[in-house]
């Protein structure tokens, strides 16, 4: 039998080679920046660590830059108050720029500003942070001024008084913005009874009631140096910063009033809290089980679950085209304005939830396909989801470590939560772990057939009754 010749014309064969020499192109141009991502994050500055004799901290990122972000992180809050005092911490915050014993108000305003920095400070439920931006030279001139901020503020009776005034009026602003109203009725509402049901600003009866006594008892019981991180990021060597920190922190105390012990537990309650008010235009409402602290190995795999969820606004475009499931049902069904997804992390607990914006009638509809899409998580998440989640939290995560700032802010929150800095390329391979069947089997320990916390504000009468919605937290399955 004859042998049949095949034979492909010169053309062809030009185009198939030039095809296989796109396609290898293209392959090796993916590896290297693979390769470049990889070694970018290996290559990152480290995050040095210093122990002084008194027990303070002091880390530091030295990225060479031309500025730098300095601060002081304490490792109390609100969560460290009590009932009598709640409020007392947010108060400090608010004092600690009104003068010290070698300052005025005036003369601390004016080195600032001569400076060319910035001075801030905040305070959070678990932690209070005062921390200046500046150039790098001056970063010792910010450590000092920090340092008498903490150690000699004046706390006199005239700037006290003047704060009452201005922390009410902050009160009454931030009652305007619904998402923080949403989300301390969240708090008081899964937390009742402990210190975290506790809003960060007070009761209006603490903030006309507290004393100068008040302010001193809490830093005498809550501000030693074992409870502090000084840290720093940009141009800032890591021995001038510890020379610094000895020179201004390390006479600082180590001894506190009274005992310190760990955090009191504070217990989750599935439970609901309503403010109706038929007069506004969208119910806020958010939703939220209990999630994990900071140091959970469950942690990531929520993180995950998180992102899947995602967030979305009216103002976006894409439609039924999004990657998000239920940001496809809420633009193509028009269910709501917007919504948040948030795992919001403490020591030991979490909220683990979504925050959502909608008309009236849109209530029971958008928390039908959000407790749908909480289910499915828990029983068949797919595969390209999880991949798809997992890369946009890692983009997400080092697109907020960019500038000073946060990668300081990061430094300072990380030493307190996990006692170190975890580098980004741990980051990434604990994120780069998390598999399909560790988010359905966080979901399940987390979500499912869990009570949640239900804070709703606003026309929520459409708003299923708690029974119903507790009803949806599991499904029927043969």
């Amino acid at each position: 039998m004859a042998s049949k010749i095949l034979r492909v014309s010169p053309m062809l064969l030009k185009l198939a080679n030039g095809s296989s020499l796109v396609k290898n192109s293209t392959r090796l141009r993916a590896t290297s920046a693979a390769l470049n991502y990889e070694q970018t994050l290996v290559n990152v500055p480290p995050t040095r660590l210093t122990v002084l004799d008194n027990g303070l901290r002091v880390a530091s990122e030295d990225s060479g830059a031309p500025t730098a972000t300095v601060g002081i992180w304490i490792d109390a809050g609100s969560r460290n108050e009590t009932e009598a005092n709640n409020g007392v911490a947010h108060f400090l915050e608010h004092m600690a720029f009104k003068g010290t014993g070698k300052r005025s108000q005036t003369d601390l305003e004016l080195e600032i500003e001569n400076m060319g920095a910035h001075l801030n400070a905040y305070t959070s439920r678990e932690q209070t942070v005062f921390y200046a931006k500046c150039l790098s030279e001056d970063v010792g001139k910010s450590i000092e001024i920090l340092s008498d901020i903490i150690q000699n503020s004046k706390l006199g009776e005239p700037e006290i008084e003047r704060e009452r005034g201005v922390i009410l009026r902050e009160m009454q602003e931030v009652e305007t913005n619904l998402q923080e109203v949403v989300f301390d009725h969240l708090h008081s509402t899964a937390y009742q009874g402990t210190p975290l049901g506790r809003t960060i600003l007070g009761p209006t009866q603490n903030i006309k009631s507290l004393s100068r006594a008040d302010l001193v008892t809490y830093i005498k019981n809550n501000y030693g140096a074992s409870r502090m991180v000084l840290a720093a990021a940009g141009g800032i060597k890591h021995e001038d910063l510890v020379e610094l920190a000895q020179k201004s922190l390390g006479s600082l105390s180590n001894s506190f009033d009274a005992k310190i012990t760990a955090p009191t537990k504070c217990r989750f309650t599935g439970s609901e809290i309503r403010v109706r008010d038929d007069d506004m235009p969208f119910a806020h409402i958010a939703i939220a089980v209990e999630g994990c602290g900071w140091t959970d190995a469950d942690n990531f795999p929520l993180m995950v679950a998180n992102t899947i969820i995602g967030s979305w606004d009216r103002s976006q475009g894409g439609g039924a085209n999004l990657a998000s499931n239920l940001a496809s049902y809420s633009a193509q069904s028009n269910l709501c304005h917007s919504f948040q997804s948030f795992n919001t992390c403490y020591k030991d607990t979490g909220l683990w939830g979504i925050y959502f914006v909608c008309e009236p009638m849109k209530c029971e509809a958008m928390l039908y396909n959000i407790q749908s899409e909480w289910m499915r998580l828990c029983t068949a998440p797919t595969p390209t989801e999880v991949e798809r989640a997992k890369n946009l939290l890692k983009t997400s995560m080092l697109l907020q470590l960019d500038g000073t700032t946060p990668v300081c802010e990061d430094v300072g929150r990380q030493m307190l939560c996990y006692g170190r800095r975890l580098p980004l390329h741990e980051l990434e391979a604990r994120i780069d772990s998390v598999t399909p069947a560790d988010v359905r089997d966080a979901c399940n320990k987390y979500i499912y057939d869990r009570c949640p916390a239900v804070a709703a504000v606003g026309p929520v009468e459409a708003l299923p009754d708690y029974n119903r919605i507790r009803s949806s937290m599991y499904w029927l399955r043969v």
